[in-house]
């Protein structure tokens, strides 16, 4: 059974090249978890706040990448639950990905997506009520497993992929946790009951699998990774002495989601959240969590 560092291995030598420069602009979001709008439903509360942002991103020229865990496809059995609930989202997924700006890649609870013939029959069209007919969504999507950014001068490297080849049991083994999650945990995560088998939840595991992507940083040439996964968002400097790993953590955090900007040869871990202006009206903010530090020194 191949190791975590040769299963990063593989997601790195497989992944997409995609070149860049410093006048390139990505946001990179993961573990979004969309799903059916149902109690059980953690990405209902961030949906206003997840759609601002990305539209903002889209306005400005971003190119949008989703390091996995976009869809939840272990609480429900069908895509178009997601699809229903979540329409307004594609649609503007849907932009992106019409200007060339839109790369996907899958994670264990869209592990699914894995599959290019279920890429295909979920994203190719949809039923418009409006016209009573099936439109063209995004035909010809792909799904990666990793994606590497090469700066077109320096020849750096940006490592992006989620992060569950650091765990077994949701790697390998994820089809025995997809169908506990799906019986058993989220029935009880209505009742305020957390789901062990999810790092995000279990802070030893989170700790482990973190450690193991480190690792495999470092035995790499300490090149940048950047994941997700865990939901707990990491920030590398040039000066720390540390394994270059950045997270971007999740869209599901309690009343706010988070982020890695890329823009103008920075990095830069972000936030967006609801906040109240002095006269009590609500508005949608961005705040850095850290602050741009450039690529280009971080050896």
């Amino acid at each position: 059974m191949f190791s975590s560092q040769k299963r990063l291995d593989k997601a790195y030598k497989e992944a997409k090249r995609i070149s860049f420069n410093n006048s390139s602009k990505f946001i990179l979001f993961s573990d979004c978890h969309r799903s059916d709008g149902s109690f059980a439903d953690d990405f209902a509360n961030n949906r206003n706040i997840y759609f601002h942002a990305l539209n903002h991103y889209y306005k400005n020229g971003f190119h949008y990448i989703e390091l996995g865990d976009g869809d939840e496809l272990w609480e429900n059995l069908f895509f178009k639950d997601i699809f229903e609930a979540n329409k307004n989202v594609f649609l503007l997924l849907q932009k992106f990905y019409l200007d060339k700006r839109l790369n996907m890649i899958w994670g264990n609870h869209d592990m699914y997506f894995r599959n290019p013939k279920n890429v295909e029959r979920s994203f190719s069209d949809f039923f418009d009520t409006n016209l009573g007919t099936k439109v063209s969504l995004m035909p010809g999507l792909k799904y990666y497993e990793g994606v590497v950014l090469v700066n077109e001068e320096t020849k750096q490297e940006l490592f992006l992929t989620h992060g569950h080849q650091a765990d077994f049991m949701n790697y390998v083994g994820w089809k025995i946790n997809q169908f506990l999650v799906r019986v058993l945990w989220k029935p009880l995560q209505i009742w305020g009951i957390k789901d062990p088998t999810s790092p995000a939840k279990n802070y030893v595991e989170l700790i482990k699998v973190e450690e193991r992507i480190k690792e495999w940083i470092i035995n790499n040439g300490n090149k940048i990774t950047i994941t997700g996964h865990t939901h707990r968002p990491r920030f590398s400097t040039p000066d720390d002495g540390q394994a270059n790993y950045f997270n971007d953590g999740s869209c599901v955090h309690p009343r706010s989601i988070t982020g890695i900007e890329i823009e103008e040869g920075k990095i830069a871990l972000i936030k967006w959240f609801i906040d109240t202006k002095d006269d009590g009206v609500l508005q949608i903010v961005k705040e850095y969590i850290h602050r741009p530090e450039r690529l280009e020194d971080y050896k």
